[in-house]
């Protein structure tokens, strides 16, 4: 392990190079450096990697990419790969389409907790505003900004206060969201002995609440969630979901229910296929 390493910074990606490249530059301007990123491709063409190759000889991050055949939605593979090539005992897992501001690490690591899981949120950005978003505007931070955003078009509704940048505030609204704490993939963290305790994710599910399976069984297995959906800020990038299949979400649905009603705590279909 890399001793000054505090993170694993994990980045699901398919086919979103543009967006990709935003993401990546968002994690230039973290406040807190100490922490690797893994690019966890689940099958993007030759454009993705020239985005990461780019980004690795510009900055001074350790990057690592990580790619599978496409094969349809196969993320839940594609993320027990990366866990296996992260080097440190911490890991962030994030969304390629999802631009962090610039304490969302710092935010993460600050707020960590032996037997503890992290669960964050996003804001979502709308189309207009996805396109206006550039590396200027993250350098700057305006795209965190709730009066830079109104300003070009954002709807204004109670969601801008996810954008606070008060401790005070957030750590309220963080208590009294009514909203649960669960692994949602875009934006949670957790010790890796906890996820490998629970051998990942379950590669059976495709799109639909595969990631909110796996947070299911580590608190089967004693691991509690804790809500930062106030403090740990990223805003969501708009794109279409062709990926989004019925018959899928409908499985998903069944291994979660199973999980729910035997308590599991270990999938067979994890990262050891025993």
């Amino acid at each position: 392990m890399h001793s000054t390493l505090k993170a694993s910074v994990i980045i699901s990606t398919y086919n979103q190079p543009e967006w990709l490249d935003l993401v990546l530059h968002s994690y230039s301007t973290q406040t807190n450096k100490a922490f690797e990123i893994i690019i966890a491709d689940d099958g993007s063409d030759e454009r993705t990697k020239e985005v990461v190759d780019n980004f690795k000889k510009s900055k001074d991050l350790l990057v690592k990419y990580i790619w599978q055949k496409d094969e349809g939605f196969q993320k839940t593979k594609i993320l027990n790969k990366a866990i296996g090539l992260s080097g440190t005992d911490y890991l962030i897992f994030t969304d390629g389409d999802c631009i962090a501001r610039n304490d969302f690490v710092e935010n993460h690591l600050r707020r960590r907790r032996k037997n503890n899981a992290l669960s964050g949120g996003y804001f979502k950005l709308t189309e207009a505003i996805s396109f206006l978003v550039n590396k200027a505007i993250i350098d700057s931070q305006e795209c965190f900004d709730k009066n830079w955003l109104i300003a070009h078009g954002q709807p204004k509704s109670f969601k801008l206060n996810k954008l606070t940048r008060s401790k005070l505030k957030s750590r309220v609204l963080n208590m009294f969201t009514p909203t649960k704490a669960t692994f949602d993939g875009m934006n949670a963290s957790c010790w890796k002995s906890d996820i490998l305790a629970v051998n990942g994710f379950d590669e059976r599910m495709q799109y639909g609440g595969e990631d909110r399976e796996v947070g299911e069984r580590m608190m089967n297995n004693g691991i509690r969630f804790l809500q930062v959906r106030y403090s740990t800020i990223c805003v969501h990038l708009h794109h279409k979901r062709p990926y989004k299949n019925e018959s899928a979400e409908r499985r998903n649905l069944e291994i979660r229910k199973a999980t729910k009603k035997h308590k599991t705590t270990y999938t067979k279909f994890g990262i050891n296929k025993d």
